[in-house]
């Protein structure tokens, strides 16, 4: 018994490892980086340090162009650094903001440029004490964006493009690490800990409803937060920076809950408990006591077409022949003011199922679950 036990343990570990290497296999492909380490531009980086840095460059007219690549190549969008070009003339106003190319969902990321314009036309200065939230529905990629700017106008401060005092750029790296932390990002930790935790004590049907409704209101619709591949690649290519820690802790304990609860003999316990599209599906089973009958060949074979799903997926993935799909699982549909207006319909129509389904798209299409499902 203790025998089996172990082996168990060990077949499970072994596929951890497996998954975990797919996944940085996934990240050096598709954004060729590991761990917020550049594999493409390490010689370009060296010829870089030669030559001189390239975050300040003075135009023919006189105007200055700032690249916030190397400034901020700390800060994390949803799928990695989003660096901008920084546009200001010769007195010292901003005239034009400029997205670089990166990795983030185009739909979320042209909802997060509305930003863009809170600055245009300011002195560094006035651009420096503008109050700029991020944007409801694309909160990462305007809370990397408020970064890189901020990250900018401190350079410009200190190289002589504006008067002020030569402590900005220390000043705004605290700022941004101090922003980290939100209201929404601290009651989407509490959810995930109790999600994460009771359930190991008690099945108390009531604390599960409870609990059902929280990820939903909480981790769904509040905060938009929960396990999809593109945090996974998010987090394998960009790692994890100090100043994002107060947005990530949510999801990381996310990840710990669906990777590793299954070494302890938890598998499941993250879709079950946790994750806010499973909950949403379980509420909506609720609406109704009768269920359509899926006899076990069907059931088989469902179960093999989510198997061969997946496996195309991974290969579109690994092969690097179509990664836009990471951008179209159902959970982003929480995010409505920016997910696309399919997966909205999709993610409805398969709520609309669940009540005589249980968990369709969980049991039958859901790709993170069935990398979750490997270990």
């Amino acid at each position: 018994m203790v025998k089996r036990q172990r082996k168990g343990i060990m077949i499970r570990l072994l596929s951890l490892v497996v998954v975990m290497l797919v996944l940085s296999a996934a990240a050096i492909l598709r954004d060729g980086r590991i761990f917020g380490h550049d594999l493409r531009q390490t010689h370009a980086a060296v010829a870089s340090v030669a030559q001189g840095s390239d975050t300040l460059e003075v135009q023919p007219d006189g105007t200055f162009v700032m690249n916030t690549r190397v400034l901020a190549k700390d800060v994390q969008g949803y799928g990695g650094p989003v660096p901008l070009k920084i546009h200001i003339d010769k007195d010292g106003r901003l005239t034009a903001i400029e997205a670089e190319p990166n990795a983030e969902s185009p739909s979320f990321f042209d909802r997060a440029k509305e930003l863009f314009s809170r600055w245009q036309g300011k002195t560094i200065d006035e651009a420096m004490a503008e109050d700029v939230d991020a944007v409801s529905g694309a909160t990462f990629s305007s809370k990397a964006i408020i970064r890189n700017v901020q990250r900018g106008l401190a350079y410009a401060k200190q190289h002589g493009l504006a008067d002020g005092g030569k402590g900005a750029q220390e000043e705004s790296a605290e700022h941004t690490v101090a922003t980290g932390w939100t209201l929404g990002s601290i009651v989407a930790l509490i959810a995930v800990l109790l999600g994460a935790v009771v359930p190991l004590f008690t099945n108390n049907r009531r604390l599960h409803l409870v609990q059902l409704v929280v990820n939903v209101v909480v981790l769904g619709l509040w905060t938009g937060t929960f396990v999809s591949y593109t945090l996974f690649l998010r987090l394998f290519a960009g790692g994890v920076s100090l100043s994002a820690i107060g947005t990530l802790a949510a999801p990381l304990l996310m990840l710990i809950v669906a990777l590793l609860y299954p070494l302890a003999g938890r598998s499941g316990h993250y879709c079950a408990h946790v994750c806010p599209f499973g909950s949403a599906q379980e509420l909506a089973g609720k609406l109704s006591r009768r269920k359509l009958r899926i006899t076990p060949r069907m059931l088989r074979v469902l179960t093999a077409l989510r198997n061969l799903l997946w496996g195309v997926l991974m290969a579109l993935l690994l092969t690097g022949t179509c990664t836009a799909w990471i951008d179209y699982e159902l959970f982003t549909a929480f995010i409505y003011s920016s997910a696309s207006v399919w997966v909205i319909v999709l993610a409805v129509l398969f709520l609309v199922l669940s009540v005589w389904v249980p968990r369709p798209y969980c049991r039958f299409v859901c790709p993170t679950g069935a990398l979750m499902k490997s270990v």
